[in-house]
């Protein structure tokens, strides 16, 4: 069944995630509420300050040497691993919730002081910006100089406001996922520069008596405006603490060697749950990312008056996208990052990757997913849903890939990281809700089908499934035309019995 899409199987899954979703119910949320395993058809509303923390020199890790080897991927896990150890010690010093940890890129919450007055809005805003700091300066001294790893450059982004948590992930994966304003501003704050430094929306400055910026991305906190949110927060954590606890801890669980092994295809059978620093993947695959555009202001129009389509619409989609990668294309999940699928797909031996097909299945699979993420929204239509103004845009790259788990033994995160990881979200970035893109590596690794499908842009619009099968086979890609061929055998019996039928009565000499 691996590397073809059929429109009724399609059908058929995204019926079954409608009937999923068919009532849902909004919570608001109370204190100490767990929103650790949310079901699928419910979410709470939940006010809150969120902090994204980016990790500026991840880059720098990655391209330390000419070659992108193992040493390479060995030196920038270990960095961010480090890293993360001593970012969960601070989250839990200072009472707030970590909500993920993709690669270079933390999301935090804070809930309190629980309450819907200004002073609770502020307190928390003075908080969040109490624990950016501290993020910065442990950060600034958590390297390893023995090792060559240099301390994180961290650049902060906090935002306010109401906020919808629904279930993310499958199980074995499951945590929070926050939808709605508060967190996709916060994370554009942290993603808008490269300075380092705590940046807040408009709307934290106002809840802590700042001035309006014109352009709050590139309006840093001043050192005296951060002292002010350090004394009115008063965090019962500090920061020489928190370091000498992190080394100490360091001595006695130290990290692991990352040891890389491949994976014999398909990747869908990666138990990324049993990955540790020793047990780490590493091949050459194609990394994808498949994000929802448009989705964050369809939050904004909907999540006031009628929240519950949201759920539907996020559960749907993004189970199709999955199914599509994982069954359709023998593909591997890495994790979801809010409303974008990012995962692995690879064919090969256990040995060695085939490249150019690695790349021509990547790219059946784009347009596999844009058939069915369009044939989602044409059901949920029929059921009454709006899902006006959604795309989806679609970037993609090849290269040695890494998997693996950070962290320490009942406390992991799942991680990819790589050259063409950081490639291939750059690439969906430059894509319209209709476009796909495909990297420098996978274009110059691909067919020449490939190249002449994609053009010297590399990006097209509107690729579906049926016109990547039937413009690649037609230019003689050799994995697209098997593909095709297959289809075909498997469709001729059905036509040719439907021929059947339509001759018999004439055949029988019927006139009416």
């Amino acid at each position: 069944m691996a590397n073809d899409w059929k429109h009724d199987r399609a059908s058929d899954h995204i019926a079954k995630k409608i009937a999923d979703v068919e009532t849902v119910t909004i919570v608001e949320y109370k204190r100490e509420t767990s929103l650790e395993n949310i079901p699928t058809n419910k979410a709470y509303r939940v006010d809150g300050v969120h902090l994204y923390a980016d990790i500026l020199n991840l880059n720098d890790m990655l391209n330390v040497t000419t070659q992108e080897g193992e040493s390479c991927h060995r030196r920038t896990l270990r960095f961010l691993n480090l890293h993360f150890r001593a970012v969960r010690r601070i989250i839990a010093s200072c009472e707030a919730r970590r909500v993920d940890f993709h690669n270079q890129r933390l999301h935090a919450l804070v809930t309190k002081p629980y309450g819907i007055e200004e002073s609770d809005e502020a307190m928390r805003v003075h908080r969040a910006v109490a624990m950016g700091q501290l993020i910065i300066d442990v950060l600034d001294e958590t390297g390893d100089d023995d090792e060559q790893i240099p301390a994180a450059k961290v650049r902060i982004g906090i935002d306010t406001g109401e906020a919808l948590a629904v279930n993310n992930g499958r199980s074995g994966g499951r945590e929070p996922l926050f939808l709605g304003r508060p967190a996709n501003h916060a994370a554009k704050m942290s993603g808008g520069g490269s300075a380092k430094g705590i940046y807040l929306t408009n709307e934290a400055r106002a809840a802590i008596g700042l001035a309006e910026a014109d352009k709050p991305a590139g309006s840093a906190l001043t050192a005296a405006e951060i002292a002010i949110s350090q004394e009115e927060a008063d965090l019962d954590a500090d920061k020489d603490q928190i370091v000498k606890e992190w080394r100490d801890d360091l001595e006695k669980n130290p990290i692991a060697s990352f040891v890389f092994s491949r994976h014999t295809p398909p990747l869908r059978t990666l138990d990324i749950g049993a990955l540790t620093p020793a047990n780490s993947r590493r091949m050459e695959a194609v990394s994808v990312y498949a994000d929802i555009d448009g989705f964050t202001a369809y939050v904004a129009d909907h999540i006031e008056d009628n929240p519950e389509n949201v759920v539907r619409v996020l559960h749907v989609v993004r189970a199709e996208l999955d199914r599509v990668l994982s069954r359709d294309f023998d593909g591997r999940r890495i994790r979801f990052v809010g409303d974008c699928l990012h995962g692995l797909l690879m064919e090969g031996t256990s040995q060695t990757t085939d490249d150019a097909a690695s790349v021509t299945t990547a790219t059946l699979c784009a347009g596999a997913l844009r058939s069915s993420f369009e044939l989602s929204l044409e059901k949920l239509e029929e059921e009454g849903i709006d899902v006006t103004n959604l795309g989806l845009a679609i970037g993609f790259e090849f290269g040695p890939m890494t998997v693996t788990r950070l962290g320490m033994q009942g406390d992991r995160v799942r991680c990819s990281v790589s050259r063409g990881v950081v490639a291939s979200e750059e690439e969906q970035r430059r894509c319209d809700g209709d476009e796909t893109a495909i990297g420098k590596a996978a274009y110059d690794a691909g067919t020449k089908a490939v190249q002449n499908l994609f053009g010297a842009a590399r990006k097209l619009a509107n690729l579906d499934y049926n016109e990547a099968v039937e413009a690649l086979a037609e230019d003689e890609d050799a994995s697209a035309r098997a593909v095709q061929k297959a289809a075909y055998a498997t469709a001729a019996p059905a036509i040719a019995r439907a021929a059947e039928v339509t001759v018999k009565p004439y055949a029988s000499g019927r006139e009416g």
